[in-house]
This record gives C-alpha cells, structure tokens and sequence, in this order.
C-alpha cells in the first residue's frame, strides 16, 4: 500500500512539474499572452496610422477635385483633349 501512495506522489509531482515548469506549461503561456498583447497594440497602431493616412489621401483628392472644379467653373479651364461647348441661353 505505500508504495502505490509513493508511485502516486511521484505521478501527481512529474503531472505538477509539467505543468508549471514545462513547454506548455503556465509560464509559457503567459510569456506567449505577453507577445500577443504587444503585437495587440502594436496592430492598434499601425490601423490607426493607417485610417489617417486613409483620411489625407481622401482630403487630397477632395481638395483637388475641388480645386479642378472651380478652375473649370470660374476659369474656364480645360482638359487636354477636351472640347468645351458654352451653351448661353436666350434672355428676355
């Protein structure tokens, strides 16, 4: 009888070594929870410097759109290869 109490111990003791001390033990897994929260943050900040980025390309195509659309209104500019007709209407 002792010594199955004895060969139990040693088994409840190498399953205890196993599970805090080895490869997939407790402290892997919080040195793997570690990584995975810095890459976490660090994928916030590349989104978020991604979505500004986004935003100041749409500004800058705004803007130019805009600018296009004035010249062409208050200018009278053109396009290359472009014909422009005025069509003036009669007044009465």
């Amino acid at each position: 009888m002792r010594l199955i109490t004895l060969a139990l111990a040693a088994l409840l003791g190498l399953v205890q070594y196993s599970l805090w001390l080895g490869d997939g033990g407790l402290r892997h897994v919080a040195a793997k929870q570690r990584e995975l929260d810095a890459a976490l943050a660090a994928n916030a900040q590349r989104r978020a410097a991604n979505e500004r980025l986004a935003a100041e390309v749409e500004d800058l195509r705004q803007g130019l759109e805009m600018v296009e659309e004035r010249a062409r209104a208050e200018l009278g500019m053109v396009k290359p290869d472009e014909v422009f007709v005025q069509y003036l209407s009669a007044r009465r």
